[in-house]
């Protein structure tokens, strides 16, 4: 890219937060509260709508399988979401966010660069973990989120969609992810690509999209602003 993203749009775990984060924290405590949250919520009409898209007769049981095999589902996604919304409200989850992320994020949105966010978990999540996260409220440093709702990640389509949303050309769109796959179907709609990978996380190198090992080395490939003070690490 010859002139820095008109938008910054990335993933979220592996990318802006640790995957240790998603899969030990939000996904146990998600399991752990399903039976009580079904128990005192499930016949409101939000919920209800969630559970009618879920198929079987025993509807735990169906999540619960979907939570063990990670499933992208937009109905489990959605469901999580409001799971983790009570856990944030009332301080018991905290949204974990690498230290090198807020400060970057914060200097691009100041300088003008759009934000948003693309992620398998669902809006409603996303904005929790963005609202509550240990750098504070940075909801408002974003044009969007979006989730499954916009299609596959890994499917070009959905890059193209997202696009079209934020009202900009596929090419004046920076896509972070640590995961090659979906780097691969947003290079196919046209977007600029970046693979983060963060020796905490584990990821391997996928050597077909530039690499960075946190934002701002983001910030020095793509020609975007560093903040003025650095988080400690």
């Amino acid at each position: 890219m010859s002139t820095p993203p008109a938008v910054v749009l990335t993933d979220i775990e592996g990318t802006t937060s640790a995957i240790a984060f998603v899969k030990d924290t939000l996904f146990p405590f998600a399991e752990a509260e399903l039976d009580a949250f079904l128990a005192a919520r499930g016949t409101e009409p939000e919920v209800a709508a969630i559970l009618d898209e879920v198929p079987g007769p025993d509807r735990a049981a169906t999540l619960r399988g979907w939570m063990a095999a990670d499933a992208k589902v937009t109905a489990l996604k959605a469901l999580q979401g409001l799971i983790w919304e009570a856990g944030f409200a009332d301080g018991r989850l905290r949204g974990h966010l690498w230290p090198d992320v807020a400060p970057c994020l914060r200097a691009w949105h100041a300088a003008g660069v759009r934000l948003a966010i693309y992620s398998s978990g669902s809006e409603g999540a996303q904005k929790l973990l963005f609202g509550h996260s240990e750098a504070g409220d940075l909801r408002p440093l974003f044009d969007g989120f979006f989730d499954t709702r916009i299609g596959a990640k890994r499917q070009a389509a959905a890059y193209a969609a997202i696009a079209e949303a934020l009202a900009v050309p596929p090419g004046a769109i920076l896509f972070l992810s640590d995961v090659v796959e979906e780097l691969d179907a947003a290079r196919l709609a046209g977007l600029s690509t970046c693979q983060l990978v963060r020796p905490q996380d584990g990821t391997l190198p996928g050597l077909r999209h530039p690499e960075a090992a946190d934002f701002p080395a983001v910030a020095g490939r793509f020609g975007l602003p560093l903040p003025a003070f650095p988080a400690a690490s």
